[in-house]
């Protein structure tokens, strides 16, 4: 079964995005690394499916934004020209996810849902929950925070994004109790640190601190 991974985004504009490094990093400094976690991950998502076979794997690699496709958000930004690109639109994070991983489901694709604050989600360990997509009907990699950093589906899962309190240290155990009452298979993955906050700092990869 083709996989494919779809990376939400926020344009990495001052005061947009990682707004909760503001105090550390300021609005300049936040949005530069916002920009460097959005092309580390695509950079990563692209590589994990250079070896792919033809019959599983990843496939293909979209992009999925917010606040739109206004090609004067994203001038500076380097994304290579086979990934697609599509927008959020409106709703909160679970309708959206819902929205944009049934659009995938239906065609047929298996799907990772991932966003762009997790470095340590390396080609590697994307070619690892694609493979891990193809015995279990999900896959998770849980974040330190409560939180996942990728969410990898084969059916369409309404119930894991609705009444969902997004930003909360309850986020994966709720999700994967809902897996488990739908009565479907998980394979959990190792547990990986997203950078939100100024603690979250110290794992970064080295290196990607700037003056």
């Amino acid at each position: 079964m083709k996989t494919r991974i779809i990376i939400f985004a926020k344009a990495p504009l001052p005061g947009l995005a990682k707004t909760r490094l503001i105090p550390a990093l300021g609005e300049q400094g936040s949005a530069q690394l916002a920009k460097q976690l959005l092309q580390y991950s695509v950079q990563q998502a692209v590589s994990s499916g250079i070896h792919a076979s033809t019959a599983a794997g990843v496939s293909s690699v979209e992009l999925c934004v917010a606040p739109g496709l206004d090609p004067d958000l994203w001038q500076d930004i380097e994304i290579p020209a086979t990934v697609q690109w599509s927008e959020q639109g409106a709703g909160d994070l679970g309708e959206r996810l819902q929205r944009a991983s049934q659009r995938s489901l239906e065609q047929g694709e298996a799907v990772l849902l991932m966003g762009t604050d997790c470095p340590g989600l390396t080609a590697g360990r994307l070619q690892q929950a694609a493979n891990a997509l193809q015995q279990n009907d999900t896959c998770m990699y849980p974040v330190s925070d409560g939180g996942y950093a990728l969410l990898g589906l084969r059916y369409p899962a309404p119930s894991l994004f609705v009444d969902m309190p997004w930003s909360t240290e309850q986020v994966s155990r709720l999700t994967q109790q809902r897996i488990q009452q739908a009565g479907w298979s998980l394979a959990c993955l190792e547990t990986l640190h997203d950078i939100d906050v100024a603690d979250d700092l110290e794992h970064l990869p080295a290196g990607w601190l700037f003056n």
